[in-house]
């Protein structure tokens, strides 16, 4: 194999990870090309996909810092500090994330995708549209293509798989690899997205800083802010049932439900049903499987080897640190993929595993539990733990959004958080005895 093979890597898909990744390796010298089934969405008037808008925290931006365009990104994502929880009446409460000055921040996907693929090809990363991978050979590196222009073979050093919850790369090691484990899961609920429009001068109809959420048991409304002044809305919500996607037929059903259940956003969104019914219901899947690599010839990254529900919001953020654990094995090992990739599926597989677990756990946490007096003050016996005793006590949100803990050691560590907290918060007349003494030493005790 000549230099300039040895050189060459095939990226499938160039959404945010694919985007990332191209560009860590073309620093490191690499012939990177990504190719990508979509048209240019830089020039073309067309959607980012069926996604609900993201959230970019401590892991996310390591990986954007890790290649300079940290700056970029932040020109389009807004710092949101804490929730807004809305209740039926419309009366609001604030729940701060983390410490002082720590916030998510929220940005459009097709946005994001867009800066991203600016600067992948400022670093001398190719892009081809419209371009979907049939095939991929993984004894030989080949990855198989249609386009308007015909179909054709593209061989490479390596191909990295980072095309989605529906991969191609992942289609081959099913079809081709031994012992290929793999289980996809869905939710029984579903997801529409809606938009507040921006008010007058691109003005914000709400907190711009919030991430806004509407629980209502079963099901719940969230809003994160856009650039222009309008939210992003996405109603989770199950597809089947008394209260349902499949219950709301008409245009009142519509405007009924959402009067009784989300009052104040129904308020923001004059033209709701007609949103309603045009946009798409998505569906929320949870995939895993496992190798993720063939040889030093394929591997997968991002969604394709690791799909997760979005409710600790760090879909995006794991796909990126998996860019970090790669580039950080890529130098350990001198660049000999036939040490790294084994090393970065193993380093991986288990913590990709335990954020698809606690996104789960969120999703009943934020559907159920946030907007209830137990769960406040639950929270705020934490916080004040956390206060007196920072080396011993991290929240599991602050663990999981605000550090680089790593997922598997972040969800042992919550499982016993939770089960010192379910002791406390069993405690007779804990809501005036929350902050005593006698609960400080109950907690602590268990640390030891």
């Amino acid at each position: 194999m000549s230099t300039s093979e040895d050189k060459k890597i095939t990226i499938l898909g160039a959404g945010l990870v694919g985007s990332l990744l191209s560009i860590y390796l073309s620093r490191r010298g690499y012939e990177v090309t990504m190719y990508e089934r979509r048209p240019d969405m830089r020039k073309e008037n067309i959607s980012a996909g069926k996604s609900i808008n993201l959230a970019l925290s401590d892991r996310g931006w390591l990986g954007l810092q890790g290649v300079g365009i940290e700056a970029a990104i932040r020109k389009v994502a807004i710092p949101m500090n804490g929730r807004m929880m809305h209740s039926v009446k419309g009366d609001l409460t604030y729940q701060q994330y983390g410490e002082e000055g720590q916030s998510i921040y929220a940005t459009s996907r097709g946005l994001l995708n867009c800066v991203m693929m600016d600067e992948a090809e400022k670093k001398g990363v190719k892009i081809v549209f419209n371009h979907r991978c049939t095939r991929v050979d993984m004894e030989n590196a080949i990855a198989s293509f249609e386009s308007p222009e015909g179909a054709k073979d593209v061989k490479s050093r390596l191909i990295f798989s980072a095309d989605g919850a529906f991969s191609a790369g992942r289609l081959a090691l099913q079809l081709g690899a031994d012992r290929f484990d793999y289980s996809q899961n869905y939710l029984k609920h579903g997801y529409k997205e809606l938009l507040i429009p921006a008010g007058p001068s691109d003005s914000f109809k709400m907190e711009k800083h919030a991430l806004h959420i509407w629980t209502r048991g079963g099901y719940m409304l969230i809003a994160l802010p856009n650039m222009d002044g309008s939210f992003t809305c996405t109603l989770f919500f199950p597809f089947e049932g008394e209260e349902s996607f499949a219950s709301i037929k008409t245009e009142e059903d519509c405007n009924a439900f959402f009067k009784k259940n989300f009052p104040d956003a129904l308020e923001l969104m004059p033209d709701l049903a007609k949103q309603f019914f045009s946009n798409p219901t998505g569906a929320l899947v949870t995939v895993k499987c496992f190798p993720w690599t063939y040889k030093d010839k394929l591997c997968l990254i991002g969604d394709a080897a690791h799909a997760i529900v979005p409710f600790y919001g760090q879909g995006m953020n794991c796909g990126f640190e998996d860019c970090t654990v790669l580039e950080s094995l890529l130098e350990k090992y001198n660049e000999d993929w036939s040490k790294v990739l084994p090393a970065y599926q193993a380093a991986r597989k288990p913590n990709s595993d335990a954020i698809a677990d606690l996104a789960i756990m969120n999703f009943v946490e934020m559907r159920d539990l946030v907007g209830s007096k137990e769960f406040l003050l639950r929270k705020k016996i934490e916080a004040r733990i956390h206060e007196k005793h920072p080396e011993k006590w991290l929240p599991l949100y602050s663990q999981v959004t605000f550090s680089a803990i790593p997922y598997s050691e972040a969800l042992a560590n919550g499982l016993r958080q939770d089960g010192i907290m379910k002791k406390v918060m069993a405690l007779p007349g804990i809501e005036a005895k929350w902050d005593s003494a006698e609960v400080e030493k109950m907690i602590l005790d268990q640390l030891v």
